[in-house]
């Protein structure tokens, strides 16, 4: 049974190696933030960070992720994480979520994004759009999503 580190706990999870880490959270451990978009690793609705990274895991397997770390949007959004706060509350305030469905994904690719930066360093919106561009948002919320990205970004300078 492959042993991961998930949110910062040491876990066994009862799945074959194989099994990409979307079903591994969802299924096995009850971490139902991470969403099913398309299963193709196109859409973003099921992004997690392995080592700080953002990876699609419906593609990734549990195997790739042993003696690695998964965060996971319940952790980024619920811990003491300052950047994960800071895209949350830029969330909050730019009301980006419409259905909602995507909104997992586009916040653990935005905290990704604003973590590679250096510190202080404000994007110009074509490097906000060039980082959330792999992330699709059916209701088209891609203006907030924007605005929110560089609200946090200020908010973290």
């Amino acid at each position: 049974m492959p042993r991961l580190n998930i949110n910062g706990r040491d876990l066994t999870v009862d799945v074959d190696p194989e099994t990409p880490i979307l079903w591994a959270l969802r299924d096995t451990l009850g971490l139902t933030g991470t969403k099913f978009g398309c299963g193709a690793g196109l859409c973003g609705a099921c992004t997690v960070h392995l080592d700080g990274q953002a990876v699609r895991s419906c593609i990734t397997p549990v195997s790739a992720a042993q003696g690695r770390r998964i965060t996971t949007v319940e952790q980024v959004t619920a811990s003491e994480d300052r950047v994960g706060t800071a895209v949350h509350e830029a969330w909050v305030r730019h009301d980006v979520a419409q259905c909602g469905y995507c909104q997992s994904g586009q916040i653990m690719t935005a905290t990704a994004f604003l973590k590679s930066l250096p510190a202080g360093q404000q994007p110009t919106a074509a490097e906000i759009d060039a980082a959330m561009a792999g992330n699709l948002c059916r209701c088209g919320t891609y203006a907030r999503i924007r605005a929110a990205v560089a609200d946090a970004a200020r908010a973290l300078a």
